[in-house]
């Protein structure tokens, strides 16, 4: 799946930006094509140097700006002075929805199953399927990995821990585990057939993958959850 920032730092980020202040030398940050530093955006907003420094740093701390070391200006050499820390705003996208939604892998996925199809010119949905399912394997050998040492662990548990990360919202129901969010809900609700062929094929390469012979996934579609629910063997 993709790599996701974590919900609590989602809404640290996103929190942040409420200050209008913070807001402004965020915004001024952004529209700069080259890492600025404190001097300079106070000199552009107007707005004090001590103020400046603690909204830039706050912003950094909370996964908006990203921080490095420079010299600015035009002197050079040993009189120049030590680089003074600037910022520029972070390459990783920050983004919050409730429910938690995953279109970013919905689209990855297609992508790579269309060129796959444009390449090989086999069917897309078959293609579609070997794409998704490959993913769910490349998720739960990472999940393996960080797992190793952990004996203990219950595959079950495990699987739930690592699909409530991605927004799958699992939830015990008697001998299955209900995934009460669909990440992939507009796109679902528009392309049904396609969207949850595909989800299927991610979360059935994620538990042959994580669990063989312990946990499947299986395609088991109700109004108001996902169309796909785990069970143990």
């Amino acid at each position: 799946m993709t790599k996701a920032v974590p919900f609590e730092r989602a809404v640290d980020s996103i929190a942040s930006l409420a200050e209008p202040v913070r807001r402004e030398l965020y915004r001024y940050v952004c529209q700069r094509d080259v890492a600025v530093g404190r001097e300079e955006v106070a000199e552009a907003t107007g707005i004090a140097h001590h103020k400046v420094k603690f909204h830039l740093d706050r912003l950094a701390a909370d996964g908006l700006l990203e921080v490095g070391y420079q010299r600015l200006g035009d002197r050079a050499g040993p009189g120049a002075g030590r680089p003074a820390k600037v910022y520029r705003p972070v390459e990783e996208e920050v983004s919050l929805s409730l429910p938690p939604r995953e279109y970013v892998l919905a689209g990855e996925l297609l992508a790579a199953a269309v060129e796959e199809a444009a390449t090989s010119g086999r069917p897309i949905l078959e293609t579609l399927t070997e794409v998704a399912t490959a993913r769910g394997v490349e998720l739960a050998r990472a999940v393996a990995q960080t797992a190793q040492g952990d004996g203990d662990a219950d595959p079950l548990t495990l699987a739930c821990e690592v699909l409530a990360r991605h927004g799958f919202e699992p939830r015990a129901d008697g001998d299955r585990v209900l995934l009460s969010n669909c990440p992939f809900h507009t796109l679902a609700q528009r392309h049904t057939q396609l969207v949850c062929g595909m989800n299927h094929a991610l979360l059935e390469g994620f538990t042959s993958e994580l669990a063989p012979g312990c946990l499947a996934a299986r395609l088991d579609p109700a109004p108001g959850r996902c169309c796909v629910t785990l069970r143990q063997a």
